[in-house]
């Protein structure tokens, strides 16, 4: 009989793999979709809670605030900007397999864009691979020659993730060919409207399209950082994970799912801009608020 004492026993990386056949061999462990979070995440069974009652004192960063706190991670405390790109994306992926795991939703688009966003979305995608989602797919048409880019997707191409065209993904409509959709087009730090090719695939991605699941990192593509969907026909997003801290266009999320990824804040960081550092449990690199 499986128990949750052998289950806490056991590495946390197991736990990952182990999450994705646990449902066939025990039905009863997953009764509940709390402890199915618990094995994907390292969560505790009552950190759901927790979550929720955290979730009124969350800080959320207006767009001039979330720069300053990158800005100082980068001088000062010495991080560079690799290293917060693979703590981001590892954290989007481990949220996505706490609610969309691979026994149940393998097929997964990853909709990268030319800047930071799109690097985050690149490293999921690595971690999203090895978590057990066979049928990844990355949507990349902005590549860049910075090295550290290129790195990402050599990563991607050893793996042999496909990289469709738009013209491939217009084929079809996105809820035929993929069970969720990773926005990781724009970040915090876009203005102005979307460019060919994302304008298309932006449009196949709002409620009138009838798309998949969308998970957007950080901010959802198309709205305003600080206003949230000013235009009142953007991209609703069933999933939000934002990192470091929510930004004010967070606000305005009504999807059913927000996490908060980027476990690295030093206290220092916390107390300059006032930010609540979740209480993140075991060795989990996000949090559900």
């Amino acid at each position: 009989m499986i128990t949750h004492r052998l289950l806490r026993s056991l590495p946390q990386s197991y736990l990952q793999e182990f999450a994705v056949s646990a449902r066939q061999l025990s039905p009863l462990l997953y009764k509940h979709k709390a402890v199915a979070a618990t094995l994907a995440t390292g969560e505790r069974s009552d950190h759901s809670s927790r979550g929720s009652v955290m979730s009124s004192s969350i800080k959320f960063l207006g767009q001039d605030q979330a720069k300053a706190v990158d800005e100082e991670l980068m001088g000062p405390l010495g991080f560079s900007i690799d290293q917060l790109m693979e703590l981001a994306g590892l954290s989007v992926a481990s949220s996505i397999l706490a609610e969309y795991p691979p026994s149940k939703s393998p097929r997964i688009l990853i909709v990268a864009g030319p800047g930071n966003n799109g690097g985050d979305g690149l490293v999921a995608a690595r971690h999203l691979y090895h978590f057990g989602y066979k049928g990844i797919q990355l949507f990349y048409p902005k590549q860049t020659d910075k090295p550290l880019y290129k790195g990402l997707v050599t990563q991607l191409k050893s793996l042999k993730i496909p990289m469709p065209s738009i013209d491939d993904i217009q084929a079809k409509p996105l809820r035929e060919q993929f069970d969720v959709v990773v926005d990781s087009i724009f970040g915090f730090g876009f203005t102005g409207a979307p460019r060919p090719p994302f304008d298309k695939i932006i449009e196949m991605m709002k409620p009138s399209s009838n798309p998949p699941p969308i998970v957007a990192v950080d901010a959802p593509s198309g709205w305003h950082v600080e206003n949230g969907d000013e235009s009142g026909d953007g991209l609703r997003p069933e999933m939000l994970v934002s990192l470091t801290a929510p930004k004010l266009g967070a606000k305005h999320f009504q999807g059913k799912h927000h996490y908060i990824g980027g476990r690295f804040i030093p206290p220092q960081i916390a107390e300059k801009f006032k930010l609540t550092i979740p209480d993140y449990p075991g060795a989990a690199q996000c949090v559900k608020i």
